[in-house]
């Protein structure tokens, strides 16, 4: 065990890609330690970890988010939104964060979401007056808002891990997702009121009818995905097929934006993004294995659980470990390893699977944003062009923010459990 630790920590260190880490060390060890062993199981095993048919929904979303990504809907998306709220106190600020809550039910993709949202507000923030660190975070935490809005493509790898319905979960976190974005909102107004910087002339009703005429069929995402799945027309892959041609539909013939050649280029980048998905998604089941075969989990749980662990222990440990591997590994990763650890213990205390994807979910978004290794955190770097300390400096609140409503929904779970217990399944 502390071998692979070693590996895996010396090689992230030396900034080796995630699927090598976790392959090689896992390579390594079996090699070393466990010379006779097949390695043909290995190869099975990353094999299991993309066999779901629940996966087959993930590139297409991708797919979608690359179409959406390459044409103007997100600038569209972004104008209407200012258009109304870009007049008050931190109005750019709320205009970031509605479009990236908004951008993930087109995308699910919390990158994806960075990128494109970001790239667009990030010079009409610093043009503003806002500190350059204070919309690289601003940025990368609104952006996880996207890895609980459905689309989420951590969903989808919780319900495949857990066998707990992927339909379910995208209603759950529909709830948590639009607290985070209030929350941050007034956060916000309350920065840009106490800096006094950020407010735009009040837009006119004209450019309002404008703006609203340009970017409401963007708002065709939510309605086909989310309204699909809450009334029992779609499930989460059909709900995925449908997003493709929407997106085709709407940057091909209305924005009149897509062409062959940027097409092409889509279906590449969907391509090499889903490759990448699905070596973590197949990473993590190697690794996964490993761990059990090696029984390393009855070892680390049994004393930290006890024999009767009670409800909230396992929530609180459960959200912890999340909370802290997310900074480390890619969360698709972590979700993988962890998930078939904690489900016994997760059973018998009688935790709803639902609200625990939830929380397990919204760790890995809050780690995904966390230093020292969150997956966003150089997703800014690498589109911002900025040095590491600068992403982080201003993060912390954001942070806060996502833990109070950690905590809220420990308390309250129906702000997650309202939507799949009403939804017409």
């Amino acid at each position: 065990m502390l071998f692979l630790v070693v590996s895996m920590v010396t090689k992230l260190l030396l900034g080796f890609p995630f699927m090598l880490l976790i392959l090689g060390s896992l390579s390594l060890y079996l090699f070393l330690y466990m010379p006779m062993f097949n390695m043909t199981v290995v190869v099975q095993q990353v094999r299991t970890g993309i066999m779901p048919p629940a996966l087959v929904a993930v590139p297409m979303f991708i797919l979608g988010a690359s179409i959406i990504t390459s044409g103007d809907a997100a600038k569209k998306l972004i104008n209407m939104v200012q258009t109304f709220v870009g007049h008050i106190p931190g109005g750019l600020p709320i205009t970031t964060n509605a479009s990236c809550t908004l951008f993930g039910a087109v995308s699910g993709s919390t990158q994806a979401t960075v990128a494109a949202i970001g790239g667009t507000m990030r010079p009409m923030l610093l043009q503003a007056g806002y500190p350059s660190s204070f919309t690289l975070a601003l940025i990368i935490n609104s952006s996880d808002i996207a890895f609980l809005i459905p689309p989420s493509i951590g969903f989808i790898v919780y319900g495949v891990v857990t066998s707990t319905s992927i339909v379910k979960l995208f209603l759950a976190g529909v709830g948590p997702g639009l607290l985070i974005f209030a929350l941050f909102s007034v956060y916000c107004y309350l920065y840009s009121k106490r800096k006094n910087v950020g407010q735009l002339p009040k837009a006119s009703w004209s450019q309002r009818r404008n703006a609203i005429r340009e970017g409401l069929p963007v708002m065709g995402f939510p309605l086909i995905i989310i309204g699909g799945i809450y009334g029992g027309i779609f499930s989460p892959t059909e709900a995925a097929a449908a997003a493709v041609a929407y997106a085709l539909l709407l940057e091909g013939v209305w924005y009149r934006k897509i062409t062959a050649q940027n097409l092409v280029k889509c279906f590449l980048d969907t391509g090499v993004i889903t490759g990448v998905v699905f070596i973590l998604v197949g990473a993590g089941q190697a690794l996964s294995w490993l761990l059990s075969f090696l029984r390393i989990p009855q070892a680390v749980l049994v004393p930290l659980f006890g024999t009767d662990p009670t409800y909230l222990m396992v929530i609180l440990i459960v959200v912890v470990a999340y909370f802290i591997g997310c900074m480390f590994v890619d969360p698709i990763v972590a979700i993988y390893v962890l998930s078939p650890v904690f489900a016994p213990y997760v059973i018998q205390a009688g935790v709803d699977p639902i609200l625990l994807g939830v929380l397990v979910v919204l760790q890995a978004a809050i780690g995904s944003a966390t230093p020292p290794f969150g997956v966003d955190i150089f997703t800014a770097q690498l589109v911002f062009r900025r040095p590491y300390i600068e992403v982080i400096k201003s993060t912390p609140p954001f942070i806060l923010i996502l833990v109070l409503v950690t905590i809220l929904l420990v308390i309250f779970p129906q702000i997650a459990l309202f939507l799949p217990d009403t939804a017409l399944l």
